[in-house]
């Protein structure tokens, strides 16, 4: 695979999560043989630890100019997290390849999935500059505060992977409820195109969608307004309950039932209640009374096709 000019003159290292999509790098000799061939520079496999993974993002970016993750959201969240916590981000390139399951932030911005596609986009050097939204300390491009938060707890007891695990975690909708949450709104926009400086909401919702990605891991076209570089964290409230979250999950799942519901694009959103469950990318920030969510914009540079704007 010819390299392009843009990784010629730049300093490059790859971080591998061995563990991602079933342990898919220690697995398969073909993934690997693959990579130490075509990615120029450092390959780093981490260990099974977000805080090590973060960290070690975290001193790259002091040294290199182009970081690469090979690994599904929760890495790259964590990649992620480690290069905004460095304070280099604005001299630091990322590059994806996917190796996860869900792959959500992938697909949001349109990067193959063939190992060796992904590899010819990083080395074509075109770089976006893309939004991240920050729930309170950790860096995302999209997160969850209710059902489907509380859906990846119950993953993570089973410990079963992937997208069975998902679909049998699933099931804890069945014993869920709309949770009442205060939402506050700062500098926003509503459907209508209306600006207003600052919202006030009493609401009851069964989950709470945020982020700048429209997808979610697996295909799911959970924020089909939502534009990655538009400046904007983009917020849907689900106000209905559970069997009917679950009814009308398939039009859920490809963005249509989303325009019957509560929508909002705003720069600052605190939610306050009562033990709310929250993810971010994927992974599990815990439950907590209180959410602040920040807009970054134009935060970080990543590789990605030619036509992807």
């Amino acid at each position: 695979m010819k390299k392009q000019r843009f990784l010629s003159d730049k300093k490059v290292a790859c971080i591998i999560n061995p563990y991602a999509a079933n342990r898919r790098w220690r697995r398969n000799r073909i993934v690997r043989n693959t990579l130490k061939k075509n990615v120029p520079g450092k390959i780093i496999a981490v260990q099974k630890n977000k805080q090590y993974t973060i960290q070690t993002s975290k001193r790259l970016s002091k040294e290199f100019d182009v970081i690469i993750v090979a690994g599904g959201d929760g890495t790259i969240a964590d990649v992620i997290q480690g290069i905004m916590e460095s304070g280099h981000s604005e001299s630091v390139t990322l590059g994806v390849i996917p190796f996860g399951s869900g792959n959500g932030f992938r697909i949001s911005l349109d990067l193959p999935l063939r190992i060796k596609k992904a590899i010819k986009i990083i080395n074509q050097g075109h770089a976006k500059e893309i939004d991240l939204i920050k729930i309170n300390d950790k860096y995302a491009s999209f997160g969850s505060v209710g059902a489907t938060a509380q859906v990846l707890v119950e993953k993570m007891k089973n410990r079963i992977p992937g997208f069975m695990g998902h679909i049998l975690a699933a099931r804890i909708m069945l014993r869920l409820s709309r949770k009442k949450q205060d939402i506050e709104l700062v500098d926003g926009i509503n459907d209508q195109g209306v600006h207003f400086a600052q919202k006030h909401l009493k609401l009851k919702v069964f989950d709470g969608i945020v982020g700048k990605c429209k997808h979610f891991g697996y295909g799911w076209k959970v924020a089909p307004k939502a534009e990655i570089d538009d400046g904007y964290i983009d917020m849907t409230f689900f106000e209905i309950s559970n069997l009917k979250f679950l009814l009308f999950f398939p039009s859920i799942y490809f963005g249509t039932f989303q325009k019957t519901q509560r929508h909002f694009k705003a720069k600052e959103i605190i939610i306050r209640g009562n033990k709310l469950p929250v993810q971010y990318n994927g992974e599990l920030l815990g439950k907590t009374n209180r959410i602040e969510i920040h807009i970054h914009p134009k935060a970080l540079k990543v590789l990605t096709p030619l036509g992807c704007e």
